[in-house]
C-alpha cells in the first residue's frame, strides 16, 4: 500500500492572503484538517512543495483553506490545481473507503466500444484516479476517471457508463 493518498485539489486561488477554495478528490469526503501535512503535486518551482494545513474556513458551501508558508496570492495562483497528497496514517481509519475504491466490482459498459467489464482496481494518480477495467476474458484496461468520459453513474445498479476515447479498450 501506498504511504501517500491524494484527496483534494487547489481548485483556485481565493483571497490576496493565499487561501485556496479546495476540493475533495475521487468522490471522498472533505478530509483536510488543521495541523495535517500536505505534499503538493505536481512540484511548482519557487513555493513550498509539503505545507502545514493553518486554517479551514467553510464559505457559502465551499471550503478555503489556507496553508503555512503560502502567505500571499502570487503564492496560491502558482499552486493552483495542484492535488494534495496526505500521508494515509494520518487520516481516519475508513477515510478512503467512501471514495473511488468503492467501485470496485461495478460492472462498466463503453458506449462507443460495446466494451463491458468489471472494475477491478481504481488508481490513485495525481492527475486523475484510473479506473482498471477487466474483461470476461482476463485482460484489462486503465480508463481515466474523468467527468469527460463518465455519462452515467447508477449507484443503486453498482454500473458506470463511459464514453472513452476511440481506441482505448483495444489496449487490452
Amino acid at each position: 500500500m501506498r504511504e501517500w493518498a491524494d484527496i483534494a485539489i487547489l481548485a483556485k486561488a481565493k483571497n490576496l492572503q493565499g487561501g485556496f477554495v479546495v476540493r475533495s478528490t475521487a468522490s471522498l469526503p472533505f478530509l483536510l484538517e488543521e495541523g495535517m501535512e500536505v505534499a503538493f503535486v505536481p512540484p511548482v518551482l519557487d513555493v513550498p512543495r509539503r505545507a502545514k494545513v493553518r486554517a479551514i474556513d467553510e464559505q457559502g458551501g465551499e471550503f478555503v483553506v489556507f496553508f503555512e508558508g503560502v502567505e500571499d496570492r502570487s503564492a496560491s495562483e502558482a499552486l493552483a490545481g495542484c492535488h494534495c497528497l496526505v500521508r494515509r496514517a494520518d487520516l481516519p481509519e475508513d477515510a478512503l473507503a467512501a471514495g473511488s475504491h468503492g467501485l470496485i466490482g461495478w460492472t462498466v459498459r463503453d458506449e462507443a466500444a460495446g466494451f463491458s467489464g468489471t472494475v477491478s482496481d481504481v488508481i490513485d494518480n495525481p492527475g486523475q484516479a484510473l479506473l482498471e477495467i477487466a474483461d470476461d476474458d482476463g485482460g484489462t484496461v486503465l480508463v481515466p476517471l474523468v467527468d469527460e468520459f463518465v455519462l452515467a453513474i447508477d449507484e443503486e445498479a453498482r454500473f458506470i457508463e463511459l464514453n472513452a476515447p476511440a481506441g482505448l479498450f483495444d489496449l487490452r
